[in-house]
């Protein structure tokens, strides 16, 4: 079966004991992640967690805030 474009199954992990993961090579490249990059966890009880580089996740906050005109720090 063909996943829909920009759709990936980089298949299972294993939690270590301290809850530590390895995020699949195939995954670090596609979506650029290297050593020291700064990721954010975020969870959903209905639908699962979640894992989105902070870089991204500032810039569309930043973006937000010139849409809503919402004081920026």
């Amino acid at each position: 079966m063909i996943p829909p474009k920009g759709k990936h199954l980089f298949g299972s992990v294993t939690v270590g004991e301290r809850g530590q993961i390895v995020i699949p090579k195939k995954a670090r490249e596609i979506f650029h992640i290297k050593a020291g990059d700064k990721l954010l966890v975020l969870g959903d009880e209905e639908r699962g967690l979640a894992i989105v580089a902070q870089s991204d996740l500032e810039k569309f906050f930043d973006a937000l805030a010139l849409v809503h005109d919402f004081p920026k720090k």
